[in-house]
């Protein structure tokens, strides 16, 4: 077990992937912030716009355990590298769109771009950090990825104030830029996962279906995509109806009612991974449970608090508890990709992350779709949210008999 502290470089990698992570999000959500705009000057449905949005998730999706494949049989730095060049091209192309099917053509390449930055820059980022700082650098990683969530209400601002697509070309030429830097700066460590082969495996080529196969014979696996599942289920139900929640719980304005759902609670999951990562290093070094217990905890305070919020008629205290649901949920996120390396085979991490993208993309499109489903059936958002604390409970479970294997691994 390695627990050498990780020097200066391994966090410049750290700093320079959560730029990359910002863009990686900003660029995909700016278009949400700017639909009366957009279709302005392109005609289309309401329907239509929605599908710029669920096309990208399908095709990032069903793509993630492919891209993980590549960062894990090639270079992590150079799949990052062209990832991020190709998707800044798609932005910048994106400006250009002229019809419903253009964009819906930019949006697809989009969705294939953008699907192998994050098991590749995840997967990069443990190769870097030991058990010591793993966690830490994790969060700060997805810390990056939150802010690009929280601004893509400038796409909006800028669409006001100029035309909807200039954004799109300054974004572009920045990506372009940013990942010609990279080129000079991103590089994978000398101990790269070709490097931790064994003997036994050296002869054999690492191919996508052997290494599908490998990770599902792991119990231990099957159990964190499920409850990864899961959560990602309870926090999709959340991000979707957390503002029709609060304008209709409440009789709140629309402007109102989002400002709560999100302007709080993107900055208190951005201090939760910060928490969850640097909590999960200082106590692993005494407990090899501990980046599977840091999860665990969170989610045991999530679960009263989505209970409690789901049904309190006092407005602040529904803000408050949602967002202590936020910070500590995220404890989850921080610590996935650190219990990876702990239950899969070093050469498979980022395969391994792409399936749980891509569960995580299909559940929680269903859980969108169900909060909808139960909404037409005249079922109240506070027993949709009862519903999302069991399923956070199942994950509870899940993560203890998780837990019970990992005891026997090695970090």
């Amino acid at each position: 077990m390695d627990d050498s502290k990780p020097g200066i470089y391994a966090w410049v990698v750290v700093m320079a992937l959560a730029i990359v992570g910002c863009l990686n999000y900003l660029d995909r959500t700016t278009i949400t912030t700017m639909r009366v705009s957009i279709e302005g000057a392109i005609p289309m449905t309401d329907a239509q716009f929605g599908l710029l949005t669920s096309v990208f998730l399908w095709v990032y999706g069903i793509l993630s355990p492919f891209a993980g494949f590549l960062a894990d049989k090639f270079r992590r730095s150079r799949v990052i590298i062209i990832s991020l060049f190709l998707w800044s091209v798609v932005t910048w192309l994106t400006a250009f769109s002229t019809s419903f099917e253009e964009l819906l053509i930019t949006r697809i390449l989009m969705g294939i771009s953008e699907a192998c930055y994050i098991p590749a820059a995840l997967a990069l980022i443990v190769d870097y950090h030991t058990r010591t700082t793993r966690s830490l650098a994790t969060g700060i990683n997805l810390a990056g990825v939150m802010v690009g969530s929280s601004l893509g209400f400038l796409g909006g601002m800028v669409a006001e104030s100029h035309r909807w697509n200039t954004i799109f070309v300054y974004l572009g030429i920045f990506g372009v830029i940013y990942s010609i830097i990279l080129l000079f700066i991103l590089k994978d460590p000398y101990s790269n996962n070709k490097h931790k082969i064994s003997k036994e495996d050296s002869q054999t080529e690492i191919n996508f279906f052997k290494t599908i196969k490998d990770l599902f014979k792991q119990k231990a696996y099957i159990q964190l995509l499920i409850s990864w599942g899961l959560c990602g289920a309870v926090s999709w139900l959340v991000v979707g109806w957390l503002p029709t929640y609060f304008q209709v719980h409440f009789n709140l304005s629309q402007g109102i009612a989002g400002l709560y759902a999100t302007g709080y609670l993107y900055p208190s999951a951005l201090v939760g991974l910060l928490i969850g990562g640097y909590w999960a290093d200082r106590w692993s070094k005494v407990n090899k449970a501990a980046r599977i217990l840091v999860p665990i905890v969170g989610l045991c305070i999530g679960v009263p608090c989505v209970l409690v919020a789901g049904y309190t008629f006092i407005l602040p205290l529904a803000v408050i508890l949602f967002m202590v649901y936020s910070l500590s949920k995220v404890f989850f996120d921080t610590n996935m990709m650190p219990i990876l390396c702990i239950v899969v085979d070093p050469r498979y991490r980022a395969t391994g992350y792409g399936i749980l993208n891509l569960v995580a993309c299909i559940i929680g499109g269903i859980g969108l779709y169900a909060g909808g489903a139960l909404r037409d059936l005249n079922v109240s958002l506070g027993r949709v949210f009862q519903a999302a604390a069991l399923l956070m409970i199942l994950s509870i479970l899940l993560l203890i008999l998780v837990k019970k294997q990992l005891i026997k691994m090695k970090d």
